[in-house]
């Protein structure tokens, strides 16, 4: 079948052109049981996750105060990416989200490329995810003789029995969790407020610029340091773009979605890099760990064991929140792809709740193996899955702005109508941020321990790609064919 065949499908398939039939047969089948609250909350959500509650240690010990610069600048480029997924999205709101768009503006293959790239991305979160709840279960002695796969297994049997119930709770609960993690970071920010304010004693340190001035300043370790962390600053945001995804389950994407994505700058802004600056001044880089959430560091040091209690039982709900979201994503992403050929057939299947519990499963299979890797090198399992998750984010986040820079080309061509809600400054806004995205890439290369071998990881990819399209390009055509002709009839 010809590429202008596939795409006089596509164009027929369009809800404007017929009214009737969806652009993306994996929409079908959904129910439309997020609420604008349940939307809002998961772009919330997708903001606050582990790569700051966990992440944040590790990396104000490496990088210093220097790291809010990265999450500013980093959250700026997100910022644009999620920005211009919300313009795709109120063009057309699908549950396939951006592998849907990028079905429609670069190919089959585009969609092919972004769909197994993003599930690389989520179920090695996933794998993430898992490991850090092993870690934080390990702060309390009572768990600390469980081994830490162990501990990664039975979170995962948690996760996945509550995200194959239904579409309603999946929301119901992410909107919880999404309110714990606001509150506790707002706690937080008062109760570190409220140290700097009255000097109070943090751990044998006087809170302060001079917590910063006395210990290297803001680059203690230099600039190469906070240029490295960037990668991982990345996966600190990765979850954004779930604002997409969701709106295929929203009855009103178009009023719901351009809040959620506005209110976004300004929460990176305020619970990323205001909690870094606070997490600086009060105590040396140096006396954080990759291995304990900052915040719990903090807390412990102030005289009150409980308040590290609290704090650690709320990082472990949002490790738990993203993987909840990371299975949720993928089953949606799954089913799309394989209603047009592109992933296997048994995740396209729905359960009677309208949940695609295939792709789940799928997901899920793959984390069984990071339960494998918490076995063989539980200390370096978070920093390895960190660094593979970030190739599926960086790929996932250039390919969202490659489809928009083609959607606005058209658009300037007169074949598609741009809603009002846009990204400013296109295509400069877009290949900026392509630009930035490849080079944080590039920069995993001065990581010899983990970075360099992520990247080594692209050439293998890169042929699983290609022997993948081989293997399903013909189920891909025939399938558009059979598409093709339903809708000619």
């Amino acid at each position: 079948m010809s590429k202008d065949a596939v795409d006089t499908a596509q164009a027929a398939a369009h809800p404007q052109a017929t009214g009737t039939i969806p652009a993306d047969a994996g929409d079908a089948g959904y129910s439309k049981g997020l609420k604008a609250r349940h939307v809002n909350m998961i772009a919330i959500g997708g903001a606050i996750g582990t790569g700051l509650f966990l992440g944040a240690g590790g990396r104000l010990r490496d990088a210093g105060p220097a790291l809010a610069i990265a999450y500013l600048v980093c959250g700026v480029f997100a910022f644009f990416v999620v920005r211009a997924l919300g313009e795709l999205v109120l063009y057309r709101p699908s549950s396939g989200s951006f592998v849907s768009y990028a079905r429609e503006f670069l190919g089959e293959k585009g969609a092919y490329v972004a769909g197994w790239m993003y599930f690389l991305n989520w179920s090695t979160t996933g794998i993430a995810d898992i490991t850090a709840i092993a870690l934080y279960t390990h702060y309390w002695s009572m768990f600390t003789s469980i081994p830490q796969w162990v501990l990664a297994l039975i979170a995962l049997a948690v996760v996945l029995a509550v995200n194959l119930i239904s579409v309603k709770i999946f929301g119901e609960m992410e909107f919880w969790f999404a309110i714990i993690k606001v509150a506790t970071l707002v706690g937080f920010m008062l109760i570190g407020i409220f140290l700097l304010a009255t000097q109070h004693d943090v751990g044998g340190q006087t809170p302060g610029v001079s917590v910063i001035t006395d210990n290297g300043g803001v680059f203690p370790h230099g600039v190469m340091p906070v240029v490295l962390v960037m990668q991982g600053v990345i996966f600190a945001y990765a979850a954004l773009e779930l604002v997409g995804v969701a709106a295929g389950e929203t009855a009103e994407p178009e009023k719901v979605v351009p809040r959620a994505v506005n209110s976004i700058m300004w929460r990176v802004a305020l619970f990323y890099v205001g909690s870094v600056v606070l997490l600086a001044l009060l105590l040396p880089g140096s006396l954080y760990s990759g291995d304990e959430s900052p915040f719990v560091t903090v807390l412990s040091r102030i005289g009150v064991p409980a308040a590290g209690d609290v704090m650690n039982l709320v990082v472990l709900t949002a490790a738990m929140s993203s993987l909840n979201s990371g299975l949720y994503s993928t089953g949606r992403i799954l089913r799309s792809m394989a209603m047009a050929g592109s992933a296997p057939k048994f995740t396209s299947v729905m359960s009677r709740s309208q949940v695609p519990y295939g792709g789940i499963l799928l997901t899920c299979g793959v984390c069984v193996l990071g339960v494998g890797l918490n076995y063989l090198v539980p200390s370096k399992a978070f920093e390895i899955v960190l660094n593979v998750a970030s190739l599926g984010i960086i790929s996932t986040w250039v390919i969202i702005m490659v489809c928009h820079l083609v959607f606005v080309r058209r658009a300037r061509a007169g074949l598609v109508a741009r809603p009002h809600f846009r990204l400013p400054g296109s295509p400069v806004t877009e290949t900026a941020t392509i630009v930035f995205l490849l080079a944080c890439l590039g920069m995993m290369w001065n990581d010899p321990e983990v970075g360099r071998k992520t990247l080594l990881l692209i050439p293998v990819l890169a042929v699983m790609l290609v022997a993948g399209w081989f293997g399903v390009r013909r189920r891909v055509a025939r399938t558009a064919d059979q598409e093709l002709g339903s809708l000619t009839q």
